[in-house]
Order: C-alpha cells, then structure tokens, then sequence
C-alpha cells in the first residue's frame, strides 16, 4: 500500500483518544483525515472492517462523491489526525499529481484487500 507523508508535520492536527469518535456513519462529509501517527477502526454495521495505521487516510469515499459516511471511524489508539476540506483536497489533486496517485493506491489497495475477504 502507498503511504501518504505529506500531512506528517502539518500544524492543524487533532488528537483523537482511544474510543473517540472521528465520524459517524450517515454524517456528511466535510472532511477526509490524514492519519499521522495511531490508528483506527473503521466500523460499518457495528462490525470492524477495517484498522488503519499511519501513512494513510480514512474518510476519503464520502469527499470525493459528496455523500453521507458509509462507516463510523472510531480511534482504537491515541491517534493525530489532519482534517483535509474538501477545498484544501481539490488543490491538493491540483497541485500536487503524485498526492492523487497515493490515494488511489490507497483506494486500489482497500478494495482488494475487501475483495479477498469475499
């Protein structure tokens, strides 16, 4: 999988306690997160698919469609993410290709990932 070090020494990082919240499922999407150091759980049907450590990025699906979250992302561990709008990820694509590249591995590399699992 492509690892995406860009947002490593961003400034606007939040840190999300184990247990905590990112998003919910059917929430709007208004930002995707740069996962700098933790992890995640990606929970869809209160079931965990999905755990997702540094180098990557949860909530990308629902930005780049414009459509509600199709799962609740939960921090399984302290763990610092960067909010990425919508408008910050449009002039990322932009102005920096090889970000789009990363993020499509990352897209290619979850899809499968699921497709091994069916």
């Amino acid at each position: 999988m492509s690892e995406i070090h860009l947002f490593d020494k961003s400034e606007d990082a939040v840190i999300y306690a184990p247990g905590q919240v990112v998003f919910r499922e059917g929430d709007p999407a208004e930002h995707l997160y740069a996962i700098v150091s933790g992890a995640v759980d990606v929970i869809v049907r209160d079931k965990v698919v999905d755990t997702i450590g540094p180098a990557s990025v949860v909530g990308e699906m629902a930005l780049i469609e414009d459509r509600p979250r199709n799962a609740t992302v939960v921090a399984k561990v302290e763990s610092r993410l960067v909010p990425i709008t919508r408008h910050r990820f449009l002039f990322l694509v932009q102005q920096t290709p090889f970000f789009s590249i990363q993020l499509m591995s990352v897209m290619a590399a979850r899809l499968r990932k699921m497709d091994e699992r069916v």
